[in-house]
């Protein structure tokens, strides 16, 4: 493969592709979501709750950033929060170090072979960090379903009732970076492209690391990442004859 970047270029047996999905938010199309007159930001983009004071918020997405950031905004404005389904909770005694333990012990038994019956319970379900268990004190955490359309000061359902919003957070998540392998082809329609472990499966030379699940479990956290990119490393050695 010829890599180019700049006004440099490099002939390599083998790429590792490892840009990850934060250099790419999604934002959902929306019918009318462009006649919108008020402001529109992505979480990625979110600083602080300050632009917001006075105004009526719409956050949209039910994972923690949408939970977060709705407790952070809904102290200075009204907000309306858009989840898909109602949003699941984790116990006020559950962390992100307890998922992670729960991660490494499926992955463990995956490897051994066995089956690990764990409580409900997924790094998408909202984590009760305080600024979250202060905002359900208030009576906040309260969701809606998903809207139809955009209208120009706000959004309309299905049943046609509708809300105006001075504002919407995307708090809906991040695509695969994988504008710079658009050359080779080897993008599918859902925007991944196919792989055996972490090798693609239409160009053999690339591998691909730390995207989410389909390049290995828990693959887009540093925990699950480690596991994958010392697999590729062994995998690589293979496809190169140990050289």
């Amino acid at each position: 493969l010829r890599v180019r970047a700049g006004q440099h270029s490099w002939r390599a047996r083998a790429v590792v592709s490892a840009t990850g999905t934060w250099s790419n938010p999604y934002i959902p199309d929306y019918p009318g979501r462009e006649q919108f007159a008020g402001m529109q930001l992505h979480s990625a983009h979110y600083v602080d709750p300050a632009p917001f004071a006075g105004q009526r918020v719409m956050i949209v997405g039910g994972g923690n950033s949408g939970a977060q950031i709705l407790a952070e905004v809904s102290k200075v404005a009204e907000t309306l929060w858009i989840t898909p389904e109602p949003p699941l909770f984790l116990a006020d005694d559950v962390d992100g170090r307890v998922l992670f333990e729960r991660a490494t012990e499926r992955w463990k038994a995956q490897q051994e072979g066995r089956t690990v019956e764990q409580p409900i319970g997924g790094l998408g379900d909202v984590v009760m960090v305080e600024p979250v268990r202060e905002a359900r004190s208030r009576g906040v955490l309260v969701s809606e379903r998903p809207f139809k359309c955009f209208t120009e000061h706000g959004v309309e359902w299905a049943d046609g009732r509708r809300a105006e919003v001075d504002a919407v957070v995307w708090c809906t998540g991040f695509r695969p970076a994988l504008d710079h392998l658009s050359a080779l082809g080897v993008i599918e329609a859902d925007g991944k492209v196919a792989v055996e472990n972490t090798r693609a499966l239409k160009q053999p030379n690339l591998w691909l690391v730390g995207y989410g699940e389909w390049t290995g479990a828990a693959s887009a956290t540093l925990i699950g990442v480690t596991r994958t990119a010392r697999s590729t490393v062994s995998e690589i050695d293979a496809a190169l004859g140990g050289h």
